[in-house]
């Protein structure tokens, strides 16, 4: 025998139940759903429960939207730069490695604090006020494009 030729035993297999096809067949009529009401109907929105509040309107809805094109970038301020560096060249690799900033993020210098070292800073962003405070005091702010 090959598996092209197996089949089900004789009375294993049963014919669907073909209802709402009139008074003779075994479903005629209405069909086993009864009578009248929402059951017996087939227009239910979808969504709808029975009455209760639907989820739809229980939930709080938020306000505002959210910009799906948003660059989030890891930010560092001036004052921890002039805190873990002396003075020379500060880059986002360099701050990675002081723990300054968090991986995989491009990195942003903020103004918050007082710069008294010339540093040379490369950064993806910078505030105006972070370039201001930086080549105030002797250093150099540049902008990498990656």
């Amino acid at each position: 025998m090959k598996p092209h030729q197996l089949k089900p035993a004789e009375g294993a297999r049963k014919g669907r139940r073909r209802v709402g096809r009139g008074r003779a067949g075994a479903g005629g009529k209405t069909a086993g759903r009864g009578t009248k009401g929402t059951g017996a109907r087939k227009s239910l929105r979808a969504g709808f429960e029975g009455g209760q509040m639907p989820l739809a309107r229980r939930v709080p809805k938020l306000k505002g939207f959210k910009n799906p094109n948003r660059r989030e970038y890891s930010v560092v301020n001036v004052e921890r730069l002039t805190q873990v560096f002396g003075s020379g060249e500060v880059d986002p690799a360099v701050m990675l490695e002081r723990g300054l900033v968090r991986k995989g993020l491009p990195v942003k210098v903020l103004a918050r604090g007082e710069v008294d070292k010339p540093l040379v800073v490369k950064a993806h962003a910078f505030s105006a006020a972070a370039v201001a405070k930086i080549e105030g005091a002797g250093g150099r702010a540049e902008i990498l494009t990656d």
